[in-house]
């Protein structure tokens, strides 16, 4: 049975290294994902989070984190800020930010209702299995590992109907559309 959050800040307080790999298994992809939205460059994006989570290590007696998903993806905002402001903007970074700058207004309330009603059908509309996966990953938030022991399939299954379905997902939304949907998500749900 996967611990909660508190337990895994507990025994990594007290520098358990296991508590530090399950916080890291349950949360790198999707802040991974998360910064590859704004780079696109995936060496950048995997030093961001490996300074978030040697941070995390190093500063585990001194933290009093109370909600590790929203510290984590608070760190990893601030460590994008850190580059970008350290960084020229490549004329592609200005393009991410003004996007994501865009979805924070209240008019695009309308467009990511839309977003959201087409990321619904398109989910809908994938294999039960695939969908059933998908769902626990992206939706309910469980690790490749608890979705696998709960339905009784390897690990690799389990990422390869991921995969399946972020490919059937990308070819039907665009690039910019899916950027806003995540960060709006991003913000709206930490």
């Amino acid at each position: 049975m996967p611990e909660n959050d508190q337990e895994l800040l507990s025994r990594l307080k007290k520098g358990d290294v296991l508590a530090y790999e399950e916080i890291y298994s349950k949360y790198a992809e999707r802040l991974f994902f998360y910064a590859m939205n704004i780079f696109k460059q995936q060496e950048l994006c995997e030093d961001i989070l490996q300074n978030v989570f040697v941070h995390l290590w190093e500063k585990r007696k001194e933290h009093n984190i109370t909600h590790l998903k929203a510290y984590l993806h608070q760190a990893v905002k601030f460590q994008i800020f850190k580059m970008l402001r350290n960084q020229r903007f490549t004329h592609e970074d200005l393009t991410r930010l003004n996007i994501v700058d865009a979805s924070l207004n209240a008019s695009r309330k309308m467009e990511f209702d839309e977003l959201e009603s087409l990321v619904k059908n398109l989910v809908n509309n994938l294999s039960p299995r695939c969908r059933e996966i998908f769902i626990m990953s992206r939706f309910e938030e469980k690790s490749n590992k608890q979705i696998a022991e709960e339905l009784g399939l390897s690990i690799q299954s389990v990422k390869n109907q991921i995969s399946k379905a972020l490919k059937l997902l990308k070819e039907q939304i665009s690039p910019e559309q899916l950027a806003i949907y995540q960060f709006i998500l991003f913000i709206f749900f930490i």
